[in-house]
């Protein structure tokens, strides 16, 4: 007994100093990971910009997250990407751009910004490269902007057209013996759709092909300015399935050259007068936001970042529109005295109708004091439009998704699925005829359906009325222009949805001039996380997620479907269908 406590003390001993030991080691590690090393660029730099990698609207600072997954733990934000590349056009340290198009894990709004920003760096005269061994459309829609494209020989080109895909959950749910109880107010309103249908209803094939044509011709018109190839004739090439090969795409003067990856290096040698035992300065996006990156920490204009659904209360990891986060972050730039303009940057598909109401009445409160000027992305649809239509000018790209204005609610009877599948019953007592209104063990009764159907038709009326107000709009129109149908920033700029077209820069540029700022310095909103907590964070919830997606690959975009239809049922929604796929 002597020698077993002997033993149990010594090892108990030992874990504590070897905890200790590592705990220490790893403050080391994240200090050394955390600690901004002085970057230099060089001279005669090639400014290596991958757009197969994600800009999200802020900047990415997760060393950790790059160390366990092999993601980069730094990533310039969209706005950081588009004025590095600008920047980059008058740094006389960086004489070109290679422009990796492997891939594009941006969307169309944010495309349409990289595209425009890349346009404007070739007026230096500086050259712009773009080389891939397998290039999707989405990755050619950007790759147009070079001087020059080139393709591995024995790669591949997607030249094909667009296409949208619904997932459709009705037969799941049926054999599961789930039935969903759906109130919704909209035609057009295709949210509920994969629950209630087994295919696309008429009305959203009608809006779904509108707005797909007009993105598709966005990108051939891009094609077209670039190639010059008439847009009747690039249709053609996909319609006839003439680009499958990388011969095919250089015949048709989609390409520039098929070229491996080490002639293209030769090239940029030349371009740069090396001699061919001469390395080239590449220097990353990422690298050169750190040499010549923006702190956008003090200012005097607030630029508020608004990504992810919209949700109610506060989003731990900051990775949606939390209205409780968000109402406070609008009010700190409202009541700052040194905060004269405020750009709220919209990527949003909705979320919660009441969330939404409290975003919209902080920025009413704030555009009573100083101008309010919304930029659209991707997305700035049902909720993301609720709470963009009261700014003085709201900006979005011809590519942005917005409008839906509708709403619905969705309250699953689970009946079936308990008694029949698990053997489970409920019984209870209550002490009024509404108590247990929406439990999922049982049917809504009819009363209970037209108290609901009354609920969502009540938030519609107020929803467009919002819209009424900020956008100046009759009635008539507005009942015309919604019904929860999409439309693109095009469409939306054409029904008075939308003022102007354009990205984020052009949003700083008109909240400049309307308060009078002679020169703008930015503040970004929310603030950026200390690395230790961001490290924190990054151990939990974030590194499981790159995880699974890394598990899953390309099948990651079906367990992102499933959890948007899990958050459909909190509350009354002014949302996008989540499970939409645009290739």
């Amino acid at each position: 007994m002597r020698s077993f406590l002997k033993f149990f003390f010594a090892s108990f001993v030992a874990l504590i100093v070897f905890s200790i030991i590592g705990f220490f080691f790893m403050l080391m590690m994240i200090a050394r990971m955390t600690t901004a090393d002085k970057v230099v660029i060089g001279t005669n730099a090639v400014l290596v910009v991958d757009i197969s990698q994600t800009f999200n609207e802020q900047r990415t600072n997760d060393p950790l997250l790059g160390y366990f997954s092999g993601a980069p733990g730094q990533v310039p934000g969209l706005y950081d990407a588009v004025r590095l590349i600008k920047k980059a056009g008058k740094d006389d340290n960086i004489k070109g751009i290679y422009l990796k198009t492997d891939g594009n894990g941006n969307g169309y709004a944010s495309s349409e910004e990289l595209y425009k920003a890349l346009l404007e760096f070739r007026e230096s005269k500086k050259f712009v490269y773009a080389y891939a061994e397998g290039m999707p459309q989405g990755a050619y829609s950007i790759a147009v902007a070079a001087d020059k494209i080139y393709l591995n020989p024995k790669g591949s080109i997607d030249f094909s057209g667009y296409s949208l895909t619904m997932m459709y959950f009705k037969g799941t749910l049926e054999k599961l013996d789930i039935q969903p109880q759906i109130f919704y107010n909209g035609k057009f309103k295709s949210a509920t759709e994969p629950l209630r249908e087994t295919k696309m209803t008429e009305a959203n094939r009608i809006q779904t092909t509108a707005f797909l044509n007009e993105l598709y011709g966005n990108f051939l018109q891009k094609v077209s300015r670039a190639r010059g190839i008439d847009t009747a004739m690039l249709h053609q090439y996909a319609n006839e399935g003439n680009i499958q090969f990388p011969e095919d795409a250089l015949q048709y003067k989609l390409v520039d050259g098929l070229k491996y990856d080490d002639q293209v290096m030769d090239e940029i040698k030349r371009s740069l007068n090396l001699k061919n035992d001469e390395k080239v300065n590449f220097v990353s996006l990422s690298r050169y936001n750190k040499a010549e990156g923006f702190s956008d920490t003090r200012g005097n204009l607030a630029l508020i970042y608004a990504q992810g659904d919209i949700i109610d209360g506060s989003s731990p990891n900051g990775d949606m529109i939390a209205s409780e986060d968000y109402i406070k972050i609008i009010r700190e730039a409202r009541q700052d005295k040194d905060i004269r303009a405020i750009v709220l940057r919209v990527n949003s598909p909705g979320g919660s109708a009441l969330a939404s109401e409290g975003i919209w009445r902080e920025l009413t409160l704030a555009r009573k004091s100083k101008p309010v000027i919304v930029s659209m992305g991707n997305y700035a649809a049902s909720g993301g439009y609720y709470i963009s239509c009261m700014a003085d000018s709201v900006f979005a790209e011809p590519t942005t998704l917005t409008g839906s204005i509708g709403v619905f609610a969705v309250l699953p009877n689970m009946q079936g699925f308990f008694n029949n599948k698990l053997g489970i019953t409920f019984d209870n007592v209550k002490t009024g005829q509404y108590a247990d209104l929406g439990a999922a063990y049982r049917p809504l009764t009819d009363k209970e359906k037209t108290i609901i159907q009354r609920m969502v038709d009540s938030i519609y009326v107020t929803f467009k009325d919002r819209v009424m107000d900020g956008r100046k709009l009759s009635a008539a129109v507005v009942d015309s222009i919604s019904q929860g149908r999409v439309w693109t920033g095009l469409q939306a700029q054409r029904l008075g949805l939308v003022d102007r077209l354009g990205g984020i820069s052009d949003a700083v540029a008109c909240a400049s001039r309307m308060a009078n700022l002679p020169e703008t310095n930015i503040v970004a909103y929310p603030k950026p996380v200390h690395p230790y907590e961001k490290i924190l964070k990054t151990l939990g919830g974030e590194i499981r997620s790159s995880m699974v997606k890394e598990e899953l690959g390309e099948h990651y975009r079906f367990y992102q479907v499933l959890k948007t239809l899990k958050r459909m049922t909190n509350g009354v929604q002014a949302r996008l269908p989540g499970d939409f796929i645009i290739q």
